[in-house]
């Protein structure tokens, strides 16, 4: 009992010591799903608050062709008692989508519907050098190229930014297409960095999901929060 009582006491050390390294709080970002004809997207993230260590979650479902919330398409829980040793705050998740299993229904999102990825941002990439990125769709044929312009005024609390994306699109037939996605005139609080993290594609080919990652000021240091840019074809 003396040995158990011992592992979980370093266990919890253990965890607080890897947020005071961090610094802030780092989300996890879930793929949940697309409706078949590609209209919907619901995406979640979840993650441990730094100074409470409450697990904490966020679920949200998207029209891909107004690249905006559907009504009712955003929910957020915050458990109210902090993380057991070994646990990554996933069990909040589970709850929200445990509680809000209709909302999937209306949207006719089968959480086994995921996007297809195509291009992953891992460190040293361009993607995280503000470069742009190129990757191909090898079932649909098209191959794309995209650029992640940001703004940026102020520092810390007094940081406002925005961005949008441009992307380049050549299908099978080599007919080229350009696109902006985003809301430039959108200026986000706080927020200090953006980068293009994961694209996604529907399995009916005829979206795209971007997954940005945004770095944003708190008194704790700098959190990770994720968001998508939607674009229907």
């Amino acid at each position: 009992m003396m040995l158990k009582r011992l592992f979980f006491t370093l266990s919890g050390l253990l965890v607080i010591n890897i947020c005071v390294l961090w610094a802030g709080d780092t989300a996890s970002f879930v793929d949940l799903g697309f409706s078949p004809d590609g209209s919907r997207y619901m995406f979640a993230q979840y993650g441990v608050k730094f100074d409470t260590l409450a697990p904490w979650a966020d679920m949200f479902i998207v029209d891909v062709a107004r690249n905006n919330f559907v009504s009712g398409g955003r929910i957020s829980y915050t458990h109210n008692q902090p993380i057991a040793a070994g646990h990554d705050g996933s069990g909040a998740l589970y709850h929200l989508i445990a509680k809000n299993a209709g909302l999937a229904e209306r949207n006719a999102i089968p959480y086994t519907n995921q996007g297809q990825p195509l291009y992953i941002a891992m460190d040293g990439d361009p993607a995280y050098e503000g470069k742009a990125i190129e990757f191909r769709d090898f079932i649909f044929g098209s191959s794309y190229r995209a650029t992640l312009a940001e703004t940026v005024s102020g520092s810390g609390r007094t940081a406002r930014s925005s961005f949008h994306i441009t992307l380049e699109k050549t299908d099978k037939g080599g007919r080229a297409q350009t696109f902006t996605i985003g809301t430039p005139q959108l200026q986000r609080p706080l927020v200090l960095s953006y980068r293009i993290k994961k694209v996604l594609t529907a399995p009916a080919g005829n979206a795209l999901i971007f997954v940005v990652e945004m770095q944003i000021h708190s008194t704790d240091g700098n959190d990770i929060r994720y968001m998508v840019e939607a674009l229907h074809f």
